[in-house]
């Protein structure tokens, strides 16, 4: 089994900062990416930022400058550093990875809100 654990959401005022994390557990063999995705109410899910194991990163166009995408292999974590932040980055906000056990899986964390208001 495994399982993405978050942790660091919160309320935080305009142009404040948070720091997301996300723990992969379990039995596997390898992470071969993870990232982080955002759900604002009446809206789809979106990209956030990614991170390979081979350390390639890509983020949305709207928070390139602001948040930053980094991972801790050895504890098989992932952290979001979100500063600057808007009231439009209020959302829950997904962990996800690709996990390989027997195979190669997607797997979602239970998500994190994050409200950026005065």
């Amino acid at each position: 089994q495994v399982q993405l654990v978050e942790s660091g959401g919160g309320l935080v005022q305009p142009g404040g900062s948070l720091r997301l994390s996300c723990s992969a557990s379990g039995s596997f063999s390898s992470i071969n990416a993870m990232g982080w995705y955002r759900q604002a109410p009446g809206k789809e899910r979106e990209l956030v930022a990614t991170i390979t194991s081979g350390r390639s990163i890509n983020y949305a166009d709207s928070v390139k400058g602001r948040f930053t995408i980094s991972g801790d292999s050895a504890k098989n974590t992932v952290y979001l550093q979100m500063n600057s932040l808007k009231p439009e980055d209020t959302a829950v906000y997904y962990c996800n990875a690709f996990i390989v056990r027997l195979s190669r899986r997607e797997y979602w964390g239970q998500g994190t809100q994050v409200t950026v208001s005065s």
